[in-house]
């Protein structure tokens, strides 16, 4: 991704301003490379493929000799034999089950197999609680009005979220912020992050130009500025 250079904050703080100057609203911004490393889906999926894969073993008559070591010794008693066998089986499946869990895990931790393993929905909830977080971190709630909106971008997650506060949220139906989302999402893939930002911002303003009219006072309330994370 393309780095956000000083000249593109002064770009997303303008416009910030800019369309602050056309509502009661105040607008916020984060961007974040990550909200999680996803480690635990991680282990989730090496761990189902550690108790699943080696069994497909079996109807090719798995045999602990295919190890070196384990196979071509003396056996003098039956019973002895019997518990020597199956000592052999339960290491060697063990090995076979270590060495997948390890596999799995290092390949579904490589971002663009972990962006293909990870369901969409896990994604979708870790950046919403993410974006929540940062709309409390940031004060977007205490707004006279409540009238707070976080835009939120995670770039590793390729998602973007629009968090509006409850005085927002009981007047404007959720799917009015669809065009800046879509606007915002498709220049962080064209790798234009200001832009976008720029873009979506305007949108927003349109949005809280036509609900929240400026007051006669209208003090700007939060800072006019993009947030890196």
């Amino acid at each position: 991704m393309k780095r956000i250079t000083p000249d593109d904050h002064a770009r997303i703080a303008a416009a910030v301003a800019q369309a602050e100057t056309r509502t009661s609203g105040e607008i916020f911004c984060v961007l974040a490379r990550q909200v999680s490393s996803y480690r635990d889906v991680s282990l989730g999926w090496a761990a189902a493929a550690a108790l699943i894969l080696p069994m497909l073993l079996i109807p090719f008559n798995f045999d602990p000799a295919w190890f070196p070591g384990l196979g071509d010794s003396w056996e003098t008693a039956h019973m002895a034999a019997r518990d020597v066998t199956i000592g052999k089986a339960l290491s060697a499946y063990a090995v076979i089950q270590a060495a997948v869990f390890v596999s799995v895990l290092l390949i579904t931790c490589y971002p663009p197999v972990q962006r293909l393993v990870i369901p969409r929905r896990v994604r979708r909830a870790r950046v919403r609680r993410a974006a929540l977080q940062q709309f409390l971190a940031h004060g977007l709630h205490t707004t006279e009005r409540r009238t707070g909106v976080l835009i939120f971008a995670a770039l590793a997650d390729r998602q973007v979220e629009i968090v509006a506060d409850e005085g927002i949220h009981s007047r404007v139906d959720a799917e009015v912020w669809g065009r800046a989302v879509s606007a915002l999402t498709k220049a962080l893939r064209a790798n234009r992050p200001a832009d976008g930002f720029e873009t979506a911002i305007g949108l927003t303003g349109d949005v809280l130009a036509a609900h929240f009219p400026p007051r006669a006072n209208n003090p700007d309330e939060l800072p006019n500025r993009l947030v890196e994370i």
